[in-house]
């Protein structure tokens, strides 16, 4: 019965995660549209979570997705830099610059055997333009099994003020 019981609890759980994550986001007006011409960003990344009552791990892949938003100009990704709970850098990503055209989206894969990350690992991705453009959406997808699935937007710390 108890089991019935957590798998309905751990269903319902996935299935709100999705719902938010795919909730529609206030519309902004024009005047709201974020320019930049280079953001430091952090993105929350969850390598695992736990399932109640006795806090089991539920390993999860992850993506981490970089989408130039701007219709006419190119940026550069300059680093994406994986670190773990404990804020120890794991790996480096792009070890030259990338730039995406406009529109072009890229993205790394962390397999959910990828566990060095741990429940409080981060990216800090760093990106730059020329000139001011829409900041870009970064954000990272974790993906479980049984339909596990939800988004961690990314959240600027720093702004490049050229």
């Amino acid at each position: 019965m108890m089991k019935k019981t957590f798998q309905r609890w751990s269903l319902a759980v996935a299935a709100g995660a999705v719902l938010l994550a795919t909730l529609p986001q206030p519309a902004r007006a024009a005047a709201d549209v974020l320019l930049a011409r280079g953001q430091t960003v952090y993105v929350p990344v969850y390598s695992n979570i736990f399932t109640a009552p006795k806090a089991v791990p539920i390993h999860l892949a992850n993506i981490l997705t970089i989408r130039n938003t701007d219709l006419r100009n190119a940026i550069r990704v300059t680093s994406a830099d994986y670190y773990d709970t404990k804020g120890t850098l794991v790996r480096k990503y792009y070890q030259t610059s990338v730039t995406l055209a406009p529109m072009e989206t890229t993205y790394v894969y962390l397999s959910e055997r990828d566990q060095e990350g741990g429940f409080g690992a981060n990216f800090i991705v760093r990106w730059q333009a020329d000139k001011d453009v829409n900041v870009p959406i970064i954000e990272c997808l974790m993906i479980g099994n049984e339909g596990r699935a939800f988004v961690s937007p990314g959240q600027a710390i720093r702004e490049e003020t050229k």
